[in-house]
C-alpha cells in the first residue's frame, strides 16, 4: 500500500466511522496536532491519546461530524489532504462547514505525524448559542 493509499483509508474509514481500523493506520508514535482555535487544539501522541482526546469527543459532541478530502497532494512521504469540515454540534444545534488541509507524514504504511488547518472561527459560530 502506498503512502497516498494509507491516507486515503484513513478518510475512508472515518467516513465509515471504523474508529479501529483508523487507529491502525496510525504508528504507536503519531504527533497528531490540532489547530490553534479549535475546540481541541493541542498535540496528542499516541493512538489513544487521538482517540480519547479527538475521535471520542467528536463522537460525543456533534451530529454527522465529517472530514471529506477533495483532493491529495502526493509528496512521497508526506501527503496532503485539502478537503471540507462539516456537522451539527449537539449543544447548540447549529452546523457548519469549513475547508481544512492536513498534512500527513506517513513512514511505513503508518501515519506519524498529523497537521491540521482549518477556519477555526467557522467552527466556533457552530459552538457558541
Amino acid at each position: 500500500m502506498s503512502n497516498l493509499d494509507s491516507v486515503k483509508a484513513i478518510y475512508q474509514a472515518f467516513a465509515e466511522t471504523d474508529i479501529p481500523s483508523v487507529l491502525g493506520l496510525l504508528s504507536p508514535d503519531i504527533d497528531w496536532t490540532e489547530a490553534e482555535g479549535f475546540p481541541y487544539a493541542g498535540t496528542y501522541h499516541g493512538p489513544h491519546s487521538v482517540l480519547t482526546g479527538v475521535f471520542m469527543r467528536l463522537g460525543s459532541e456533534w451530529n454527522g461530524f465529517a472530514a471529506v478530502p477533495d483532493e491529495f497532494v502526493d509528496g512521497g512521504d508526506t501527503i496532503v489532504a485539502l478537503g471540507k469540515y462539516s456537522g451539527t454540534y449537539k449543544a447548540t444545534g447549529k452546523s457548519f462547514q469549513a475547508n481544512f488541509a492536513h498534512v500527513w507524514k506517513v513512514q511505513d504504511g503508518k501515519a506519524i505525524r498529523f497537521i491540521q488547518y482549518v477556519d477555526t472561527l467557522l467552527v466556533h459560530r457552530a459552538l457558541q448559542p
